[in-house]
């Protein structure tokens, strides 16, 4: 019989298991990198390195450069998303808006975010990055104001809730721009007070 037996089935587990983790080292060391060194300073082999795997294994897993960092980037964005939703599993009253406003705020200044700028500027002037990176941040985009949404209890339908929410996070992505030089703490909380302050004007 041509079926599979309890030790190949035993032996396979570990290495789907190693495989998993390998790839997920490999993707958190991709955005650590990114994050440090930049696009130019975070080859296939810096990566490979900062994980503890060989270069092979880092291309058996990501055959290109842009695959490995685009993966990356959108893992730590899911992975952020998921402990952005967790923060409020229940979802937030209108008495947590500055704590809704807080956790938006640090999506835009953390290792994330110095990653994906990088990756941002790497893709403006590499052609074959440009279309994937463009896609990507759609895709995440969209998510985040998906949650933010859901966390404000905002209401679309009424004019201009949409556009306020938007400026929430073009305003948090601003802030954490401010944030890469110096840090921008104290700023940074008198702002989301007065958007807390602002959003339950708007939404309420």
């Amino acid at each position: 019989m041509g079926g599979v037996s309890t030790a190949d089935r035993a032996e396979r587990v570990p290495k789907q298991d190693r495989s998993r983790a390998t790839r997920q080292r490999l993707l958190e060391a991709a955005v650590a990198c990114l994050a440090e060194h930049g696009w130019a300073g975070s080859t296939v082999s810096v990566v490979a390195e900062r994980a503890g795997v060989s270069r092979g294994a880092a291309q058996h897993h990501f055959p290109t450069r842009e695959d490995l960092f685009t993966a990356a980037v959108e893992y730590v964005a899911e992975e952020r998303s998921v402990a952005l939703r967790a923060l409020f599993p229940e979802g937030a009253a209108a008495g947590d808006r500055h704590a809704v406003v807080a956790a938006l705020v640090d999506l835009y200044t953390g290792p994330l975010f110095r990653a994906a700028l990088h990756l941002w500027v790497a893709a403006s002037d590499e052609d074959q990055l440009r279309g994937r990176v463009t896609e990507l941040e759609a895709r995440v985009g969209r998510e985040t104001h998906r949650i933010a949404v859901d966390l404000l209890g905002a209401d679309e339908t009424r004019p201009g809730v949409r556009e306020t929410v938007q400026g929430l996070l073009d305003m948090a992505r601003g802030l954490g721009l401010a944030n890469l030089l110096t840090d921008d703490t104290a700023r940074r909380e008198r702002v989301v007070q007065q958007w807390a302050g602002l959003l339950d004007e708007a939404l309420d």
